[in-house]
């Protein structure tokens, strides 16, 4: 079960995320799917979650997520993570910036009868923060 609960994963990134593919949605997520995005947003249902990934590309519509590992384990995946993508959109009340943002950041999934059941991430949103200019630590020594 582990292969094709990786597989599962694979297509969740590579088809709805990178390429935006909703109708894959219906594939690979259980309707009452639960789900705690980095950005601090914690969605359930389906048609919640279509919206978090539609907000997400208008603000970056060339979002993409590169796999840097997967590890599963029974009805576990964890996925190893950098995201990138251009700030064209409105972000969280943030006006597009046209910066390319990326950081680093892992995911914890369940996956039953091949379907996504809940999913948990975290990422360095610090750095996404920095990279938009709406976060500056003392000593930040970079420009935008």
């Amino acid at each position: 079960m582990s292969d094709a609960n990786i597989a599962v994963i694979r297509r969740f990134y590579e088809e709805l995320w990178n390429r935006g593919d909703l109708a894959v949605a219906q594939e690979i997520l259980e309707p009452e799917i639960r789900f705690r995005g980095s950005f601090g947003t914690t969605i359930e249902g389906l048609p919640a979650f279509m919206r978090y990934v539609e907000q997400t590309r208008a603000a970056f519509p060339d979002w993409h997520n590169r796999i840097d590992e997967l590890i599963a384990a029974e009805e576990k995946v964890v996925a190893r993570l950098t995201w990138t993508g251009t700030h064209q959109g409105e972000f969280f009340g943030i006006a597009p910036t046209g910066l390319t943002v990326a950081y680093v950041g892992a995911a914890i999934f369940e996956v039953r009868h091949v379907k996504i059941q809940e999913g948990w991430v975290v990422g360095d949103t610090q750095e996404l923060w920095r990279a938009l200019g709406v976060l500056v630590l003392p000593g930040d020594d970079r420009t935008t």
